[in-house]
């Protein structure tokens, strides 16, 4: 294959970021004719439709090959920056995927001194939220160019590494304690009432509570009454509420069951995710795999930090 356009690379990227040719012309500080045109002239090149274009823009499976290319192109052209001591005339964008509860409690410690840093030299880190189950699908499409998942097999082209476990365990308020569970956080929630109580749930992804009841008492999927609450802080603080029980990281609620604010239910159940760290490996030329300094700095913090946080 020839030599691609690394403008037209970009326009791909912007594409994809942005869903639309006029915000990936204001992206790139062009025209959105110049858009279609380095589009259409990289279409031409590799002989595939890239885009499908509708409203939202959406890539074709070859232009999702090309987006992971992009990406891996725009990390290492900011690295290359970066040891020539130039700043980019605009920040570098590195985004990685992280789960919800992982963003709400560990990660951004892990980043802090990272992102601090990089203030000071063009380093744009953005970060992508989605299940633990589905940040992997992010990086398959090249969407991302790292991820925290509970997927431990490494993608073609990419590299893995175990971060920890992160334990879930159910919580109630004193109050739903009292008012729902006979005031017994032990022994109030049994197989006779649990398909009765409200469980708060993060998404229509998001099983865990299914998991710890079936875990609990033994029962092959459980049909639960839900009430969902999109946010890992202000599902916590639904629990806190009395909305319903949570099953929520141990790691998250810790200060609030010391204080006396949340229960923990049956404390011998607990639900173990096991989390990974995945990123592209990046490749030069000769198609030898190569390191992008930006994006090993940011597994080596999450790992530091998980280290520090998450049990092993």
């Amino acid at each position: 294959m020839q030599n691609l356009d690394p403008a037209a690379l970009d326009c791909l990227a912007a594409l994809a970021d942005d869903g639309s040719f006029e915000r990936a012309a204001q992206r790139l500080s062009i025209t959105q004719s110049a858009v279609s045109q380095r589009l259409r002239a990289l279409e031409s090149q590799v002989g595939q439709l890239l885009v499908v274009r509708a409203r939202p823009l959406r890539l074709t499976e070859p232009g999702k090959v090309l987006l992971r290319f992009a990406r891996q192109l725009q990390a290492m052209r900011a690295d290359v920056a970066r040891e020539l001591g130039e700043r980019m005339q605009s920040q570098a964008r590195l985004p990685i995927a992280v789960n919800a509860d992982s963003l709400a409690t560990w990660v951004l410690p892990a980043l802090d001194g990272l992102v601090q840093q990089g203030l000071k030299d063009g380093f744009g880190l953005e970060l992508i939220v989605d299940d633990q189950d589905f940040t992997h699908e992010w990086l398959r499409q090249g969407q991302v160019l790292g991820c925290v998942s509970t997927v431990p097999q490494a993608l073609r082209g990419c590299r893995v590494e175990p971060l920890g476990v992160m334990r879930y365990i159910a919580v109630a308020s004193p109050g739903f304690v009292a008012r729902e569970l006979g005031g017994d956080a032990a022994a109030g929630l049994h197989r006779g009432n649990f398909a009765r109580v409200p469980f708060l749930v993060f998404n229509r992804k998001d099983d865990t509570q299914t998991q710890w009841v079936a875990q609990a008492f033994g029962v092959r999927a459980p049909r639960l009454e839900e009430r969902f609450v999109p946010s890992s802080e202000a599902y916590v603080r639904a629990a806190a509420l009395g909305w319903g029980i949570g099953v929520v990281p141990e790691l998250q609620v810790r200060e609030r069951l010391a204080q006396g604010e949340l229960l923990c239910l049956r404390p011998d159940i607990g639900i173990e995710v096991a989390l990974y760290w995945h990123q592209w490996k990046l490749g030069d030329d000769s198609g030898l795999p190569v390191r992008a300094a930006r994006l090993d700095e940011v597994g080596a913090a999450l790992a530091r930090g998980a280290a520090m946080a998450l049990d092993r």
